[in-house]
C-alpha cells in the first residue's frame, strides 16, 4: 500500500491529481489517502465519486486533536528514527521558526503511528508541506519517501529546504522541464529529478463538434471568451481586465469567468469601475463537466498567468490541455511550462507576461481573426491529444514505484 500524502482532498482545483489516483487504483495499486486538511469545496468532480481509496484526515490543527498528537508522540519515542527524525525537524525549526512547522511534525507524529503495517512507501503530492510531513515520518518509520512537486510548491520555497529535501526522497517527479531543470541542479545526484507530464485522461473529453465560427469576429457575431483558474496573483486576471478594457468599443464579445478564489471582490470591481462588468460573468468554482460545456460553447481560451514577488506561478495549467481538447485557441503567457504545451504563433499565442498591452493586442487581433484562431485551435488540439495523454505518465509513474520495489509483489504484477 501506497500512503498518498496531500494538503487537502478533495480539491476542485487538483482534478490531475484526482486522475493519477484513479488511474493508480486501476492499475491494482492500492493507496491510503492522507489529508492534512478537511475538504472546504462544495463541489465534488465526478472523478472523486468513482475513487474508492480510503482517506485518513490528519489533525488540522494539533490542539484540536491532542489525545491523537500525545499518542503520535508516544509512540514516536520508542521508534528507531524518533532522533533522527527530531534532529531533523529542530535543525529546520531554527531556519523557520514558525507554527507552520510545529504543525507538520505533529501531524507526522500522528502519521507515523496511524500508517497501515503493510504500507510499503510514502508519496507526498506537491513538496512543501505535504513533502514537509512524508520527509518526517519517513524519518520516523524508515519508509522510503518519493513525490511530485509541481509550482508553488518549488519556486516559494528556500533552497535550502529543496536541497534537504531533495537529499532525503528516494526519487521526486514534476510537471514542467523548467521545475525539471532548476530541482535537478539543487538534488545531489542527476537520477534524483525526472520529468513527468500530468497529461489529460482523453476517454473522459468527448471529440469537440465542429461549429462554424467563421462569422465570430466581433462584428458579425459577438466572440465568446472565456478563462478557468482560480481569481489568485499568479493568475493575472487583473492584467486580463486591463487589457479588455482596451478592447476598440465597437468589438463586440463577453467573458466568462470560471473559478473561485480571494481576489474576485476585487476583479469585480475592478471591471465595474472600467465599465466592463456587463461584459463579464463571473460563474464561481464549477464541476469539471460543467465546465467543458462552457469550453465547448467558446470562442477563444485566454490566461494570463505571471510569477508573482514571492516566485510562486503556475507549472503547466490542466485548463489550457482541457481547453486545447476541446478545439478552442489558447491565448497565454510565456511563463514556466506553458510554452511546452503552447508553440507560439503554432498551437496557440504567447505574450510576455505582466504586458496589458500586449495582451489587448492579442486579443482584438484574435477576435477579429475567426480563421486564425480556427487554425490555431486545430493545431493545439492534435499536438495536446499526441504529446500530452496521462497515460504515458502513468506509465512512467509506475516504473518509477517498480524500480525501487516500492510496491507489494502482488500490486506490481496486477499492475
Amino acid at each position: 500500500m501506497i500512503a498518498l500524502i496531500l494538503k487537502g482532498y478533495p480539491r476542485l482545483s487538483e482534478t490531475f491529481i484526482a486522475q493519477e489516483i484513479l488511474a493508480l487504483e486501476r492499475r491494482g495499486v492500492k493507496i491510503l489517502i492522507v489529508s492534512l486538511r478537511h475538504p472546504t469545496d462544495v463541489k465534488r468532480h465526478p472523478i472523486h465519486e468513482e475513487i474508492r481509496s480510503p482517506v485518513l484526515y490528519l489533525p488540522e490543527y494539533l490542539r484540536d486533536e491532542p489525545l491523537r498528537v500525545m499518542k503520535g508522540v508516544f509512540a514516536a519515542i520508542g521508534r528507531r528514527g524518533f532522533w533522527q527524525a527530531l534532529k531533523s525537524w529542530l535543525r529546520d525549526l531554527k531556519r523557520d521558526f514558525s507554527s507552520n512547522r510545529a504543525r507538520r511534525f505533529g501531524q507526522a507524529l500522528v502519521l507515523a503511528r496511524e500508517l497501515p503495517a503493510e504500507t510499503t512507501a510514502l508519496y507526498t503530492h506537491f513538496i512543501h508541506t505535504p513533502g514537509s510531513v512524508g520527509r518526517y515520518c519517513s524519518l520516523l518509520n524508515g519508509l522510503p519517501w518519493v513525490g511530485s512537486a509541481h509550482a508553488k510548491d518549488i519556486w516559494t520555497q528556500s533552497e535550502w529546504e529543496l536541497r534537504d529535501k531533495l537529499a532525503d526522497i528516494s526519487w521526486l517527479v514534476t510537471c514542467t522541464r523548467a521545475n525539471r531543470d532548476y530541482l535537478a541542479s539543487l538534488a545531489p545526484d542527476d537520477g534524483r529529478v525526472d520529468l513527468v507530464y500530468h497529461g489529460l485522461d482523453f476517454s473522459r473529453f468527448s471529440t469537440p463538434e465542429v461549429r462554424d465560427r467563421s462569422l465570430n469576429d466581433g462584428i458579425n457575431q459577438p466572440v465568446k471568451l472565456i478563462s478557468v483558474g482560480r481569481a489568485v496573483e499568479k493568475k493575472g486576471y487583473n492584467l486580463l481586465i486591463d487589457a479588455l478594457a482596451m478592447m476598440p468599443k465597437e468589438l463586440d464579445w463577453s467573458l466568462t469567468h470560471i473559478g473561485g478564489g480571494p481576489l474576485l471582490g476585487e476583479l469585480k470591481a475592478q471591471a465595474e469601475k472600467l465599465g466592463l462588468d456587463n461584459r463579464i460573468t463571473w460563474m464561481g468554482a464549477m464541476a469539471q463537466s460543467e465546465v467543458l460545456k462552457h469550453y465547448r460553447e467558446s470562442d477563444l481560451f485566454v490566461l494570463p498567468s505571471r510569477i508573482t514577488d514571492d516566485g510562486d506561478r503556475d507549472g503547466l495549467p490542466n485548463v489550457l490541455m482541457e481547453a486545447q481538447s476541446q478545439g478552442l485557441c489558447c491565448l497565454a503567457t510565456s511563463v514556466s511550462g506553458i510554452p511546452e504545451l503552447i508553440i507560439d504563433g503554432e498551437t496557440g499565442v504567447l505574450v510576455e507576461q505582466n504586458d496589458s498591452a500586449a495582451l489587448a493586442r492579442e486579443l482584438e487581433r484574435l477576435i477579429r481573426s475567426p480563421k486564425v484562431r480556427q487554425s490555431l485551435a486545430e493545431a493545439g488540439y492534435e499536438h495536446v491529444r499526441s504529446q500530452f495523454s496521462f497515460e504515458h505518465g502513468i506509465d512512467r509513474l509506475m516504473d518509477k514505484f517498480n524500480e525501487q520495489n516500492l510496491l507489494p509483489e502482488q500490486e506490481a504484477s496486477t499492475a
